[in-house]
């Protein structure tokens, strides 16, 4: 019957339309809000176990290697020191506390701003490693001794002529590396490379 029939609001399926589409989209991209949804859990996944990895390993370090007894692990080489670190990755900038553990929240914020665009699950890889080990040293500056912001990083892995670090050094060096990596071949948070249309 003509009275019943349901005409179609053509405004409605703009709308919806214009939902799923993840902001800088053109219209009738087929990449859905659920697909960057999965990059940032992927990014808080990877943070979410260095960061754990690094307090578990730091606990097990501070109850069991003794300050001035290291561990030999292989050699000469590669041993397990205890190091109270009051600087950056591998004992650089010391003296400055204060304005490392600011640079670190500094960090944190601009890694999860970059998350909420993210679609390259390489992108997610390189800034969940650099989150991860960031907020595993900023629990050391704000919860260890001498006091807050003012904390010193507990350092233990020792390779040759290397500076003493800890997971979260690792994790920070090597999402850096990754990150620069992807920045020279041209490929962007967004899944896209630099010089071709999305």
């Amino acid at each position: 019957m003509d009275d019943e029939r349901v005409s179609q609001d053509p405004t409605a399926e703009n709308e919806t339309d214009a939902d799923d589409r993840q902001d800088g989209d053109t219209p009738g991209a087929a990449t859905p809000r659920p697909a960057r949804h999965q990059r940032r859990l992927l990014l808080f996944a990877i943070a979410g176990v260095v960061l754990a990895t690094d307090l578990l390993t730091k606990i097990l370090a501070v109850a069991y290697i003794e300050p001035g007894r290291p561990v030999w692990l292989i050699g000469d080489i590669v041993s397990l020191r205890l190091v109270r670190n009051p600087g950056a990755a591998f004992s650089m900038a010391t003296g400055m506390t204060w304005l490392l553990t600011l640079v670190a929240v500094g960090v944190v914020i601009g890694v999860v701003r970059i998350g909420r665009t993210l679609r390259s699950p390489w992108w997610a890889l390189g800034l969940g490693l650099v989150l991860g080990g960031a907020l595993g040293n900023l629990v050391d500056r704000f919860f260890r001794a001498p006091g807050v912001m003012q904390g010193h990083v507990v350092d233990f892995v020792s390779v040759g002529w290397w500076p003493v670090f800890n997971v979260a050094d690792s994790g920070i060096v090597c999402g850096a590396i990754l990150l620069v990596v992807l920045t020279l071949i041209g490929l962007e948070p967004d899944g896209t490379r630099k010089g071709v249309e999305k």
